[in-house]
C-alpha cells in the first residue's frame, strides 16, 4: 500500500468516527444509553472478529498469556466507562462539543504517562495543554456555562487516554492488537446489555427505529474504521497518521452542522481551533522537531 493510500485509509476512519458522534446523538431519540453502547459493540464485536481469527492464524506464536491479564482487564474497565460516560454526556451536551472535547485524550494522554508510569513527555505537551485548557474554556463559552454533558465528556476522556495507554503496552508485548479490540469490544457489549435489561426498557418498535445508528456505529465505526486505522497505520508516518485520524473533530462538527442543524458561536469556533492546534502539537510537533534534527545533522 502506497503512502497515500494509507492516508486516504486514516481519513475515511476520520470521517466515520466523526460521523459516529451524530448517529450516537440520534439513536437517543429510540434508545437508551445503555442499549445502544451494547448493541453497537456487539455488531463490532462480529464485524472485526475475523481479523482477530486471521490474526490469530498468521501471529500463531504471540498470544495472550496470564501475565497480560491486569493489562487487558484495565483495558475493558476504562474503554466501558469512557464509552458510557460519552453516550451519556451525548445526550445532554451538542455533537460539536463531544467530538472536541472527547479529543483531548490525545493531550492527556503523554501527561498521564508521566503521572502514572515515570514517563518523559516532549516538551510541547506543556504548550498543547494550554490551547487545550483554552479552548475549552472559550468553547463552553466559559467554564460556568460548561453544562454536566460537557463535563461528562472531559472525564470520558481521561478513560479514554488510560485505554490508549495499556492498548500500547498490551499491544506491543502481546502482538495481538485485533484481539485485545475484539476483546474489549465484546466486554462492553455484554456488560451494558446485561445493565440495559435492569434500567431501560426494550421495545421492538425502538430497535427498528434505531437500526441505522446501531448499524453505522457498529459495523462502520466500530469495525471498517477500526480496521481503517490498523492496516493504514503500517503503511504511513506517524505524524501522517495523527493528523487523518485527528480529524474525528472536525467531521463530527462538520456532520452536526450539515445532519443536524447545529451552529457554533465564533467565540467557540476559536475554542475548536485551539484544541485541535493542541492535539496536532502533541502528535505532530515532535514528529517535524525529530525529522529537521535528522536533516541538520546529515548535512
Amino acid at each position: 500500500m502506497t503512502r497515500a493510500s494509507a492516508n486516504i485509509l486514516l481519513l475515511m476512519a476520520g470521517l466515520i468516527w466523526g460521523m459516529a458522534f451524530v448517529a450516537q446523538s440520534t439513536a437517543m431519540e429510540n434508545l437508551g444509553p445503555l442499549q445502544f453502547t451494547g448493541l453497537r459493540f456487539l455488531l463490532a464485536t462480529l464485524v472485526i472478529l475475523p481479523f482477530a481469527l486471521r490474526e490469530r492464524r498468521i501471529h500463531n506464536t504471540k498470544k495472550l498469556t496470564k501475565a497480560h491479564m491486569p493489562a487487558l482487564l484495565t483495558i475493558c474497565v476504562a474503554f466501558t466507562l469512557g464509552t458510557v460516560l460519552q453516550q451519556y454526556g451525548i445526550v445532554i451536551t451538542s455533537v460539536t462539543n463531544a467530538g472536541f472535547l472527547t479529543a483531548i485524550y490525545v493531550v492527556l494522554t503523554p501527561i498521564l504517562v508521566t503521572l502514572f508510569f515515570k514517563g518523559r513527555p516532549h516538551f510541547l505537551v506543556w504548550p498543547a495543554s494550554l490551547f487545550t485548557l483554552l479552548g475549552i474554556y472559550l468553547l463552553g463559552g466559559g467554564l460556568t456555562a460548561l453544562n454536566a454533558g460537557d463535563l461528562l465528556m472531559l472525564v470520558c476522556a481521561v478513560f479514554w487516554a488510560l485505554q490508549v495507554i495499556f492498548v500500547g503496552r498490551l499491544a506491543s508485548t502481546s502482538g495481538r492488537p485485533i484481539t485485545i479490540a475484539v476483546i474489549q469490544f465484546a466486554s462492553i457489549g455484554v456488560i451494558c446489555v446485561f445493565l440495559s435489561l435492569f434500567f431501560e426498557s426494550y421495545s421492538l418498535q425502538s430497535l427498528q427505529n434505531a437500526w441505522f445508528e446501531i448499524f453505522f456505529a457498529g459495523a462502520l465505526s466500530g469495525g471498517v474504521a477500526f480496521t481503517f486505522q490498523a492496516f493504514g497505520q503500517q503503511w504511513t508516518t506517524p505524524s501522517d497518521a495523527a493528523i487523518m485520524l485527528s480529524s474525528e473533530a472536525l467531521f463530527a462538527a462538520l456532520a452536526a452542522a450539515v445532519i443536524l442543524g447545529e451552529r457554533i458561536a465564533p467565540i467557540g469556533m476559536v475554542g475548536c481551533a485551539l484544541i485541535f492546534s493542541g492535539i496536532l502539537l502533541v502528535e505532530v510537533g515532535p514528529h517535524y522537531i525529530k525529522s529537521r534534527r535528522s536533516v541538520a545533522q546529515a548535512e
